[in-house]
């Protein structure tokens, strides 16, 4: 199963740095997520992890280190969340970390944010200050 490593990039949009690694599990998902076509973007996302599911199935740790992210990214992020719940819920072992800076002005509000995540979708996520 390949890797994907995109670079992060801000151009009319800001696209995210992704690095999902096959062989280790670590998926980490960073910088800023304002897309113009969010669903095409995420969903070779959506489809790595789902095939790592069925044919590594060895423990993820997703690492969301996202300083900004947009509603549609929010939409986007959540079906992430799911698909590890789902995961989870057969038995794979997922570990799930938010990385937020904790100096940010906004800060209450991320983390409302991500609480609202686990809400939503029952997962755990460990929330770490840079």
């Amino acid at each position: 199963m390949e890797n994907i490593l995109i670079k992060g990039d801000h151009g009319t949009n800001f696209i995210p740095t992704v690095d999902f690694n096959a062989e280790t599990g670590i998926c980490e998902l960073g910088g800023e997520s304002y897309l113009e076509d969010t669903i095409e973007f995420y969903t070779p996302l959506f489809k790595w992890l789902q095939e790592y599911i069925v044919n590594v199935k060895k423990p993820i740790t997703f690492n969301f280190k996202l300083r900004y992210f947009n509603t549609s990214s929010s939409k986007c992020i959540i079906d992430i969340l799911h698909i590890l719940r789902k995961y989870q819920e057969e038995g794979g072992e997922i570990k799930v970390n938010w990385y937020y800076d904790s100096e940010e002005e906004d800060i209450d509000d991320e983390l409302e944010e991500i609480e609202d995540f686990m809400v939503e979708t029952n997962l755990k996520i460990n929330l770490l200050p840079n």
